[in-house]
């Protein structure tokens, strides 16, 4: 099974547990396999925001810092559409950081990413299986629009 479809059937399996959320993914099961520069800040692609590739490398980076457990990926509300359309992936909406960083640390992490903003928290409420941070984390949102 390719990893798109693995994301999809995760997906599917998400949204059936909180169709009220939307769904969020770790990292690489959203990126791995990704080639869809539009599917994550379609605006931003083009006009600052650096390739999937070069995107997905720097949340890795992020990831492994040791104040950080975890970085997620929050879908969009049109990711189902991927399901009808082969040449889709499942459209995101903002990147999560579980971390006990400072907000001023976090936003020097995103330079360059063409980031329109970071917020504290689950924008849009929490997904029943959204990971739970640990003591001292935090959940910060990176957004794009």
């Amino acid at each position: 099974m390719d990893a798109r479809r693995r994301l999809l059937d995760q997906l599917l399996v998400l949204d059936e547990r909180d169709p009220e959320h939307l769904p969020v993914v770790g990292l690489d099961d959203y990126f791995e396999g990704n080639i869809d520069e539009e599917c994550i800040a379609p605006n931003a692609w083009g006009f600052g925001r650096p390739p999937l590739a070069e995107l997905h490398a720097r949340f890795r980076e992020i990831a492994a810092r040791p104040a950080v457990q975890g970085v997620y990926v929050g879908l969009h509300e049109s990711w189902g559409e991927a399901l009808d359309d082969d040449a889709l992936w499942p459209a995101a909406e903002n990147v999560h950081l579980l971390t006990s960083a400072p907000e001023a640390e976090i936003r020097s992490w995103i330079e360059g990413l063409a980031a329109d903003g970071l917020g504290e928290g689950w924008p849009y409420g929490e997904h029943a299986a959204a990971p739970i941070p640990a003591p001292g984390m935090r959940i910060w949102t990176v957004f794009w629009d």
